[in-house]
């Protein structure tokens, strides 16, 4: 059986290696692949956002299945596109992924149907917005309304830093037509868990929890980034909280999607803060995360290609979805000055017996060698008994492997490992 996976990231790289433990796969094609991602697939350099041309790749390599993971494909059509050739997939279709692809589509939707977010306004007009902003309780969440690299999202902490974040976003166009409108939000405060959820548009099968670290540098300060490492489960997701999400979020979400003619297939990724007054969505993404891939599918038990299947075939109910009771950790290496500005083309040198728990975000391929072209470089996993245990692993398999410029986080999982050690 052939597959082709589309995207060319860390959370591709995990994927994929999953992918592969099913024998009955014969041929996984990356597009566009990257450097480490060539060790585990057949790369082809097509990039994820040319439709056309992956349609028409499909079609002529006989690909009996797609997987389609990064959003701005999912947003474009792809699915869509794809299914229209007769070529079967795991992704929602683009009437549905525009959960992640608007933002106020979403906060509308939640807002319809009584499920639960934090309170919010939306301008299309700058004007109105900085009138808006000039005396809203601080701090203030500003958020673009498309797609913008996880990085549309401005907390501000005084009333000029929002009118700042308006007019970057409005005026400037910092992140194109995304910024056509806004999302001005109450801001929340508690414990955020990331929840991914196998579902085909009738079933939810949630993955375990996760723990997102987005703050470049430790203590949880620097920038906002893609994500600089993540373990799960989350000690803050307890059973409790999984049943009230389960009941007040997830069902609801997709019996809302189905209510507006959008039927939610693939995996949808539930962005929750817990807070006081109980768990509250602060984002919907329409596949899988990055980092939170790299730390969910190693504590997979069941084979990720037969859910896929059972998803597009809309038989998740009567499929196993299996997780280890494990722990896992996974800590991101980046260039330095990442998410600014980097060099790019260092060699990198992973041990062998290390690449196994690698996933390759950021690399290419240079006369042989795997060289950096990102920011995020690698994400370097580990799973153990114990969250502690885990972290001690990976911090010791970061620590074996070299490139110049590489920096890394260095109290992942710390606040986790508080929870779990207070227990």
């Amino acid at each position: 059986m052939n597959l082709l996976v589309v995207g060319g990231g860390g959370r591709e790289h995990a994927i994929i290696k999953k992918l592969r433990e099913n024998p009955e796969i014969d041929v996984i094609y990356a597009l566009p692949g990257n450097g480490g991602i060539a060790q585990d697939a057949q790369c082809v350099p097509i990039k994820a956002t040319d439709i056309p041309g992956i349609v028409g790749f499909a079609a002529e390599n006989q690909v009996d299945y797609a997987v389609v993971a990064p959003d701005d494909p999912l947003v474009l059509g792809l699915v869509d596109a794809l299914e229209d050739k007769g070529i079967p997939c795991f992704g929602p279709r683009k009437n549905a992924a525009v959960i992640e692809g608007s933002k106020v589509f979403s906060k509308n939707l939640m807002k319809k149907y009584g499920i639960p977010t934090a309170s919010y306004e939306v301008f299309d007009d700058p004007e109105e917005a900085l009138r808006y902003v000039a005396d809203a309780p601080l701090p203030t969440v500003i958020k673009a309304d498309g797609l913008a690299l996880g990085k549309g999202v401005i907390i501000a902490g005084s009333h000029e830093e929002a009118e700042e974040a308006v007019r970057s976003i409005m005026e400037e166009k910092k992140f194109g037509a995304s910024g056509d409108q806004i999302v001005v939000e109450e801001f929340l405060t508690g414990p955020e868990v990331s929840v991914l959820a196998f579902t085909d548009g009738h079933t939810v099968k949630p993955m375990v929890s996760s723990m997102d670290h987005k703050r470049a540098l430790d203590g949880d300060k620097g920038l906002n980034t893609g994500g600089m490492g993540t373990i799960a489960p989350n000690p803050f997701y307890t059973k409790e909280v999984a049943d009230r999400c389960m009941e007040e979020i997830f069902l609801p979400t997709i019996r809302a999607m189905n209510a507006e003619g959008r039927p939610f297939k693939g995996c949808l990724y539930f962005g929750l803060m817990i807070t006081e007054n109980g768990p509250k969505v602060i984002e919907y993404n329409c596949r899988f995360g990055d980092p939170e891939t790299q730390v969910v599918l190693p504590l997979l038990e069941s084979d990720l290609f037969t859910i896929m299947k059972a998803v597009t075939d809309e038989k998740l109910e009567e499929t196993e979805v299996c997780f280890s009771d494990k722990n896992a950790a996974c800590v991101v290496m980046a260039s330095e000055g990442y998410p600014v500005s980097y060099e790019k083309g260092f060699e990198i040198t992973i041990p062998e017996d290390v690449l196994p728990s690698v996933y390759v975000a950021g690399a290419a391929l240079s006369d042989g060698k795997l060289v950096t072209s990102g920011g995020r470089v690698l994400g370097v996993t580990a799973v153990s008994d114990t969250l502690k245990d885990a972290l001690d692993k990976a911090y010791v398999s970061v620590c074996r492997i070299h490139f110049s410029n590489a920096f890394w986080r260095r109290d992942i999982g710390a606040r986790a490992l508080k929870i779990t050690e207070e227990a």
